[in-house]
């Protein structure tokens, strides 16, 4: 039984989540939630038991100090309200953890349970996937859904994908089969600099969440950390012959593929977005709103001594790639980076 003492009746309420792991490229999805817990000053109401979803082995708990007394922090999952305020008032219920190890099912239950309770009107996941994206182009973000009226309605994708799934495949058909709308929406990484922080990708999920959600949602210091990011990578490609050249090689892909794009519709579509994100547009919200830009230590290899062009990963026929493979097109991809299984996706 699910008790929520002292959480308000919330008003037209979003939930919107995200897991660090396999599908969190970058940190990307787990550090736009985390952005908006702080800018919002999100209130925590409940967390999951870890014992129940998490194997200390894998995701091992924190020893800290504080005042002299020694505390444990433990991996789990946690829920805060948000109360927006403004002409058009939205709450939002962020959810913000690691993926867990065991009890995928019942995990999502108990999440659905709070979605239930607090009268969830539409569930938001956030994911990062690795792909064949440059790093100086806009990040790619495909909207996803189970669902095909949502689909129609919120112009989204309905998904194809096969394969092996993470935690946010599973939560979302877990949605679908509660009744739930539910959408995914994934950024891809470029995958020679997987490595996080990657604040240009954080930007780029929290601008799609903002069109989905009509909230318009600070930044803070995340655009210029977008920007120092891109400079700071662009700096490291340009010492390197081969990185310069394989970036150039995706820069020509990525332009030829949306040259079919640029249709009166498409660019009327990118104005509108425009004109509702202007200083003076788009919902009431203080703050700025969510640019492309970048900051960080990225990295081109995982190894200084490395001195060979980055692999560029494969995909399978169908163009669904499989974890370890990107395609950087706004299709389902996965990947992993040096963290292992971590930072890859579907769905």
């Amino acid at each position: 039984m699910i008790e929520l003492e002292g959480v308000p009746e919330l008003v037209d309420p979003v939930m919107v989540a995200a897991f660090e792991g396999w599908n969190d490229a970058g940190d990307a999805a787990s550090t736009a939630v985390a952005h908006l817990d702080k800018e919002w000053k999100g209130e925590v109401f409940a967390a999951l038991d870890a014992e129940d979803y998490y194997d200390f082995q894998v995701n091992r708990p924190t020893v800290f100090l504080e005042g002299g007394v020694r505390k444990i922090t433990w991996p789990t999952t946690r829920l805060s309200v948000i109360r927006v305020g403004g002409d058009k008032p939205r709450d939002l219920v962020l959810v913000r953890g690691i993926e867990p190890s065991m009890r995928w099912r019942s995990f999502c239950n108990e999440i659905l349970g709070f979605a239930h309770e607090l009268g969830v009107e539409l569930v938001v996941i956030l994911g990062a996937l690795l792909g064949d994206t440059p790093h100086t182009r806009p990040v790619p973000v495909s909207g996803v859904t189970s669902d095909p009226d949502l689909a129609r309605t919120m112009d989204l994708e309905e998904t194809k994908y096969e394969g092996p799934t993470g935690i946010v495949g599973i939560l979302q058909e877990a949605c679908t089969h509660a009744g739930v709308p539910a959408v995914s929406l994934w950024a891809a990484v470029p995958h020679y600099v997987s490595q996080p922080p990657n604040p240009k990708a954080t930007l780029a999920l929290l601008n799609r969440l903002e069109d989905l959600i009509g909230l318009r949602i600070p930044l803070g210091d995340l655009a210029e950390d977008a920007r120092a990011w891109q400079v700071g990578v662009d700096q490291l490609a340009a010492e390197d012959s081969e990185v310069a050249e394989y970036v150039q090689s995706l820069e020509e892909a990525r332009d030829t593929a949306e040259l079919p794009e640029a249709t009166g519709e498409a660019i009327a579509r990118e104005f509108e977005r425009y004109l509702r994100r202007r200083d003076g547009g788009g919902p009431p919200q203080p703050g700025g709103h969510a640019t492309e830009g970048g900051d960080g230590a990225p990295y081109l290899r995982d190894s200084p001594g490395d001195r060979t062009r980055p692999p560029k990963p494969q995909t399978r026929p169908d163009t669904e790639p499989g974890p370890g493979t990107g395609t950087g097109t706004d299709e389902e991809s996965s990947g992993e980076s040096e963290s292992g299984p971590s930072d890859s996706s579907e769905d």
